[in-house]
């Protein structure tokens, strides 16, 4: 049977693509009702669980305003009747080839804004409707290798992946005693939306990504998906405050 979250509700951030749909498809196929939150339509991955038997819902959600938030959980409490489980994942990239007395201030605050602030809101409006069912619950946020090591030309998304892993820690010891679980994912060099941009579709540009990754190529977003799930689940019942690395070996190097 695999991993499961048979009876689980849970909300998935920056869901409408990438890693964040394929977390939330793969949440569904593994028994529990997803909530669907971004800025962008998830309706093709709505349907997609929905085609899968699963059960699921989007919500428009700018994960960087508390009270888009607050609605996020409300409207999933109200429908579904609990929350046990979340994956933060909705992020951009950061101030990419600029060196930190070049970059962008507004770029810096963006980026600062929606990887790092967006967590800690998700978490502020989803631990209290944890704490709510009595029974805990499990959270994974979504970090990166670039929380592990760092990137020039990149600090606002090294600054705020780092962030992340910190205050996924934080919260792993502070809900420890109350039955929630905090852990983070670090992915590294992975097939989406965000690494085309930086790309631009070029093999060449392309090869400068997958040459540092010891298993020579990006991940695909399911890879990533596989380890939210795990961690999600009871499977992963001992583990909190981590930050589990799924990158090919690149931070092995």
């Amino acid at each position: 049977m695999g991993v499961r979250l048979d009876g689980k509700v849970a909300i998935v951030t920056g869901a409408a693509s990438g890693i964040g749909a394929a977390a939330a498809a793969h949440i569904g196929r593994a028994g529990a009702t997803v909530v669907l939150a971004d800025v962008e339509s998830c309706e093709t991955v709505v349907q997609e669980v929905k085609r899968d038997g699963g059960e699921a819902m989007a919500v428009r959600t700018d994960v960087a305003r508390s009270d888009d938030v607050a609605d996020l959980v409300r409207r999933t409490i109200e429908t579904y009747g609990r929350l046990d489980c979340a994956f933060n994942n909705a992020g951009v990239e950061g101030m990419a080839e600029r060196e930190i007395h070049e970059a962008d201030e507004d770029a810096w605050d963006r980026a600062l804004e929606i990887n790092l602030k967006g967590v800690w809101l998700s978490m502020k409006h989803q631990v209290p409707a944890m704490l709510d069912t009595g029974t805990g619950g499990t959270i994974v946020n979504c970090a990166s290798v670039a929380a592990m090591v760092a990137f020039d030309k990149n600090g606002s998304y090294v600054a705020s992946k780092h962030g992340i892993l910190g205050i996924t820690k934080t919260a792993a010891l502070e809900y420890a005693d109350r039955g929630i679980r905090v852990n983070a994912v670090c992915p590294g060099v992975v097939r989406t939306p965000l690494i085309d941009r930086y790309t631009g579709g070029k093999l060449e540009a392309e090869a400068r990504y997958t040459e540092i990754v010891p298993l020579g190529r990006m991940a695909r977003p399911e890879e990533i998906a596989n380890g939210v799930v795990w961690l999600l689940s009871e499977e992963s019942s001992y583990v909190t405050g981590h930050g589990l690395v799924i990158d090919g070996g690149l931070v092995a190097r």
